[in-house]
């Protein structure tokens, strides 16, 4: 399992490791021009060096490119005596050998920068949080827009290394070289596209990964999967009841039962009102569909009937199509009342709890939420902006003991039980209504299949991204729909059996 630490596990970490500062500066310098070397074996390079320890790291990698015959300039945000610390002890110690300027505006660094080819930006590192001020908002911004090749040392200059914000301009790297793990803000937009290639080098920091973000990658993921064995049975492979769709929205039942059976549940009750059933059985003649009573809008009108109707599954997912009246919000409180299964609440289950977040985590059962980003801010009461800010903090304000949630987005992120993690698998493809249904379906069966609730909506989130990214191999991020999407579940599956 990798892991993304934070600004602040990363320094205590640093704190904990067997060696000084200096010697951890030493090795991250070596480090980040040893990679440089590799993507760039030829050439001069430009080294952008800032006031701290980040900077520090470039003036050490510097003297090693210049060691090692490349031609190298500084362009010094501050003069060598002028620094503090290890960062000005690596920077007297280069400045002998090393070319240097000191460089406080836009126009000198653009000039400076012309035929280099290769500029590492060692401006900022984890520390920097907010906006930046100038010179050195002109400055990034500069490097920005340089038109050559840059590499960022540890994060690229002016994001949060947190939550992959920027609040004003930020270097866009080729390729990124993190010292000794990751960091959450290279994996969520728009850090993701604004890192390039991420190389993680180790400097020689003891990486805890109790409380950090897991990343998990495949074998990780393949050990967590209910493969199926010669004894099993329709029984055995869990039932799921979906409780789903509406006059107006049938098709949300459908496509939360397809996610259900494509993942392997045994048997997938599809709790629907009578005016929607129709469509679930054409569509899926092997689901079980059980029409319950429906009002003048044709949603569900009675929360008893959904309550006998979903006694005996071993997991519910409800939302996808349900409308927001009295009947379904009724049938919505009662599931989480009553229900003794794990539940899933996705979209409309979602929108008609506005603002009860701990009446979700008083449930005694294991309970999964799946919101947007628009849901999850009316959840909170803070809005979409807040959660968009800080995705983790707002995932981890809607989770609990036995209350996880998967906040979508690109990155999803996970939060539940003292964990947290993150997926990057989908693509824009899923950009369209109805693939949260199928992932809502897909995670419904896993959870059936007796998976623990935090594994199962990483697991489901990956799968459900990978099925995305294999459909727009084929029918383009453009042309992909919802009803595509069940029918490259498989191939994730393949993929993950194959190693």
């Amino acid at each position: 399992m990798r892991y993304a630490l934070t600004s602040e596990r990363m320094r205590a970490a640093e704190a904990a490791a067997d060696t000084t500062l200096s010697g951890l500066m030493e090795r991250a310098g070596a480090a980040l021009a040893a990679e440089v070397q590799r993507a760039h074996p030829s050439g001069s390079v430009t080294i952008v060096c800032g006031t701290g320890n980040n900077g520090g790291d470039g003036w050490v990698a510097a003297r090693a490119l210049a060691e090692a015959g490349r031609a190298v300039q500084v362009l010094a945000l501050r003069e060598p005596d002028g620094l503090a610390g290890e960062a000005r002890e690596a920077a007297v110690a280069a400045s002998g050998s090393v070319a240097w300027q000191h460089v406080s505006d836009a126009r000198t660094l653009e000039r400076a920068v012309e035929g280099s080819s290769v500029v590492i930006d060692a401006i900022f590192g984890i520390g920097l949080h907010g906006a930046v001020r100038e010179p050195y908002r002109s400055l990034i911004g500069a490097i920005a827009t340089c038109g050559v090749p840059v590499v960022s040392a540890d994060i690229p200059s002016g994001l949060d290394a947190d939550t992959g914000v920027a609040a004003g301009p930020v270097v866009k790297a080729a390729m990124t070289v993190t010292f000794s793990a990751l960091k959450p803000g290279l994996l969520m937009e728009p850090g993701r596209s604004l890192s390039g290639r991420v190389v993680v080098v180790d400097i020689g920091v003891p990486v805890v990964g109790v409380g950090a973000l897991e990343v998990p990658g495949r074998c990780d993921l393949r050990g967590l999967m209910r493969w199926p064995t010669p004894e099993d049975h329709k029984g055995s492979r869990g039932t799921v009841a979906v409780v789903a769709g509406s006059a107006a929205y049938p098709g949300a039942a459908a496509l939360a039962a397809a996610g259900a059976l494509r993942m392997g549940a045994g048997y997938v009750h599809v709790v629907t009102p009578a005016p929607a059933a129709g469509v679930v059985r054409q569509a899926w003649p092997n689901a079980i569909v059980r029409p319950v009573a429906a009002d003048d809008d044709g949603a569900i009108a009675s929360a008893v009937e959904v309550l006998e109707a979903v006694s005996g599954a071993d997991a519910v997912v409800v939302g996808p199509g349900l409308t927001t009246g009295t009947g379904p919000t009724a049938a919505v409180r009662a599931l989480i009342a009553e229900a003794a299964t794990p539940v899933l609440l996705d979209a409309d289950a979602l929108n008609v709890l506005t603002g009860e977040v701990d009446a979700l985590r008083r449930r005694d059962a294991p309970t999964v939420i799946t919101p947007h980003p628009g849901e999850a801010g009316r959840l909170l009461g803070s809005g979409v902006s807040a959660v968009s800010h800080d995705r983790l903090k707002a995932a981890s304000a809607l989770s609990g003991d036995r209350l996880v949630c998967l906040l979508k987005g690109p990155g999803t992120l996970i939060a539940g039980g003292g964990r947290s993690a993150i997926v990057g698998s989908g693509g824009p493809g899923l950009a369209r209504a109805g693939t949260g249904d199928v992932l809502a379906g897909m995670i419904g069966a896993v959870l059936a299949q007796g998976i623990d609730t935090f594994d199962a909506a990483v697991l489901g989130a990956y799968l459900h991204g990978r099925a995305g990214e294999r459909g727009a191999e084929d029918l383009t991020d453009t042309c992909l729909t919802a009803v595509d999407l069940p029918g490259y579940i498989h191939l994730a599956v393949r993929e993950l059996s194959d190693g």
